[in-house]
């Protein structure tokens, strides 16, 4: 991923951070030479001193049977992004998109049986455990857990590289930045209005 030194995000608790908070990604593998995606619920693992991306997929997707043959898997992941009017700047300039987005290059291999149910458990317990009547784990039938099983492989990826984006407008001057925070505000979508909520918090983390 191309990253400007203005919007290059170095600290990895914060990369982490992000992934927990938007880990419904993208897995991109090719098969002979064709690139292929899916978009997946995934997790972040950490064992003794690695971090690993796990998820599962349909036994029915072809995409699991590539990850013996790639050298290495991306995953994707993004958050929330907007337009940026130029007419918010004290200066004539050109518009453009403000975005947060990880790349995470890592090798491929397949559960067993029992990593996969460790991994649905966690995955469960994660979306699950506030909700009035949890769906979880060990409130599911045997049987429709063995049905289900058998539809699905799961995975995980071990980090190789992590490459993360911030781009919030760093490169503005402050009053220019102020601006497009309000003026992202007043826009009526969500992602908007998110993306001005990063920005805030950015520059309160900053100063």
């Amino acid at each position: 991923m191309y990253i400007p030194k203005y919007f290059k995000v170095k600290d990895v608790d914060e990369i982490w951070s992000f992934v927990q908070k938007n880990s419904f990604g993208t897995i991109v593998t090719t098969e002979q030479g064709k690139p292929i995606a899916t978009h997946l619920p995934l997790q972040l693992i950490k064992e003794e001193d690695s971090y690993y991306i796990t998820g599962h997929m349909a036994y029915g997707n072809p995409q699991w049977r590539t990850f013996e043959t790639c050298e290495d898997v991306l995953v994707m992941f993004q958050g929330p992004h907007a337009y940026i009017s130029s007419s918010w700047y004290e200066k004539e300039n050109v518009p453009t998109w403000n975005y947060q987005a990880v790349h995470v290059y890592g090798i491929a291999s397949i559960l067993d049986e029992e990593e996969l149910k460790q991994d649905l458990t966690m995955l469960l317990q994660k979306y699950e455990k506030y909700r009035e009547n949890p769906v979880l784990w060990e409130n599911i039938s045997p049987e429709v857990l063995e049905t289900q099983l058998k539809g699905i492989v799961g995975f995980k990826i071990k980090v190789k590289e992590i490459q993360a984006a911030n781009k919030l407008s760093q490169n503005r001057n402050e009053e220019d930045y102020h601006n497009i925070v309000n003026k992202l505000y007043e826009e009526k979508d969500l992602n908007s209005q998110q993306i001005a909520q990063v920005m805030e918090r950015k520059l309160k983390k900053d100063k």
